[in-house]
């Protein structure tokens, strides 16, 4: 990874009648890192990378990849990308093979470069074993890293996947992940949409969108250390759903959040004085207090934080916010 801005974005938007799906964001990717555009669904991303991709206009704003306008470029950017999404469309009535030479030549690939490009792929993938394979008795993983394989043929200098995850078992999520470090390490510039949080650890530079706004930015080191000042607490119970809903409503603990078997919450007060009121809130409903200790915030955490933020500030702009 280097300096060089490779995707840049400036005052985007993109409306939908009244509505803002996208609403005035700014970014810059730097080339042949592994960018990540996170949020929950109906935040503005799937809308973005349509935009950035050529598939859809945007309203106003700006945006360049790889010196390329989105907005008089977009058949250019078409081919110097790579596009995958959760519903990449697959045939399954054809062999892997077939699928990756039927794409390619999609892509105007023929003949010795089409031959040569699908073996690439094939091995990319890690589907050499599988080329005969018709592509409907495919495990889930295994079609998806497919679809990358066919994603890549052309060799583009830009990835772009939006929610490619989406469905996939642990396992199968995590080896695509080293297979699309690969690609960054070879000079991909990798543009990666997704609402699983934890795979967040795997980019270079994260972006959350929210409402269709950018809530919060950085790496994911900065991200933690921006929040090493606030006192957020794991708090262990014998009922965390229960213990959750109370706590919601004390003013102390601005945010509460479950997180598996135990709460994360962050707190007005230190340690001692936490714990004498979370232990007051469970001897008073009858719930088993276990522990609570600080906790280094996870990017989950951060995340939660920054959205519970954005709400706040949109609620007391708008005249709805008590304090």
């Amino acid at each position: 990874m280097n300096n060089e801005i490779a995707v840049s974005v400036k005052d985007l938007y993109k409306k939908f009648g009244d509505f803002n799906a996208v609403d005035g964001i700014t970014f810059d990717v730097k080339k042949g890192s592994i960018f990540g555009f996170l949020g929950p669904n109906g935040a503005g991303k799937s809308t973005t990378i349509k935009m950035l991709c050529g598939l859809l206009t945007p309203s106003a704003g700006s945006g360049r990849i790889g010196g390329l306008d989105i907005m008089k470029d977009s058949e250019n950017i078409k081919k110097n990308i790579g596009y995958m999404s959760q519903k990449f469309s697959l045939y399954d009535d054809l062999s892997v093979m077939e699928n990756i030479k039927f794409f390619g030549s999609l892509y105007g690939l023929s003949g010795e470069k089409l031959q040569e490009r699908s073996e690439i792929a094939l091995k990319l993938a890690g589907l050499e074993d599988k080329r005969d394979a018709l592509t409907r008795i495919l495990p889930g993983g295994i079609k998806q890293r497919l679809a990358l394989g066919c994603a890549i043929l052309h060799r583009p200098d830009f990835l772009f996947l939006d929610e490619p995850t989406s469905g996939v078992d642990p396992i199968s999520r995590r080896n695509f992940w080293e297979v699309i470090h690969e690609f960054a390490a070879g000079g991909i510039t990798v543009f990666v949409t997704t609402h699983y949080m934890e795979e967040a650890e795997y980019c270079d530079y994260l972006v959350l969108i929210y409402k269709g706004k950018v809530v919060i930015s950085g790496t994911p080191g900065e991200l933690k250390t921006g929040r090493e000042d606030q006192n957020i607490y794991k708090v262990v119970s014998s009922s965390p759903a229960a213990l959750y809903e109370l706590l919601c409503e004390e003013k102390e603990f601005p945010e509460v959040n479950v997180f598996g078997e135990s709460i994360h919450l962050v707190s007005a007060l230190n340690k001692s004085e936490s714990e004498a009121a979370v232990r007051k809130i469970c001897e008073k409903n009858n719930i088993l207090f276990h522990s609570l200790e600080r906790t280094t915030p996870s990017l989950e955490d951060i995340f939660v934080l920054a959205i519970a933020e954005a709400d706040r500030a949109s609620a007391k702009k708008n005249g709805a916010y008590k304090i």
